[in-house]
């Protein structure tokens, strides 16, 4: 699997004028998950800042209670407040991580900027212990670009 042949398909599925953002972002997410094999659950949080919270929003994978985040609270409220990419090779090891599963065994969250402003993030769960290299985070800043443009 090479990051650089999934790139056209990213933005064949964000460009398709018959579906609306959130089926767009939906699709986008069973994509990777088809296509990345330890890409086990994808999803993205979106951010309120006045409230100080992520919300979900579409995603594929296993079904989560985990709804709102509050800023700071779990590897996804950190990026909210940090802005940048954080990658768990083992949860295990991180005190402030969320359990969302016994499954999950690493995680990778990269943040998702509209106008220079951190709007939200794509957060992708692996069943695997650190599956997660630098071609995954640039190839998810990618496709965050790409998705900026929906906003």
């Amino acid at each position: 699997m090479d990051f650089e042949d999934l790139k056209p398909k990213v933005v064949s599925i964000l460009m398709d004028t018959d579906l609306n953002r959130d089926e767009k972002l939906k699709n986008l997410c069973q994509f990777l998950s088809d296509s990345i094999s330890y890409y086990n659950w994808v999803g993205f949080y979106f951010a309120n800042h006045e409230a100080k919270t992520l919300h979900l929003g579409p995603y594929v994978g296993a079904a989560t209670d985990h709804t709102v985040i509050p800023f700071g609270k779990g590897i996804c409220g950190q990026v909210a407040v940090s802005n940048a990419n954080f990658v768990v090779p083992d949860v295990s090891t991180q005190d402030n991580y969320i359990a969302c599963s016994f499954t999950v065994k690493s995680e990778i969250v990269v943040p998702l900027f509209v106008n220079g402003v951190n709007i939200g993030q794509i957060d992708i769960d692996s069943h695997v212990i650190d599956p997660f290299t630098e071609k995954d985070e640039h190839f998810l800043e990618f496709v965050n670009q790409e998705v900026a443009k929906l906003f």
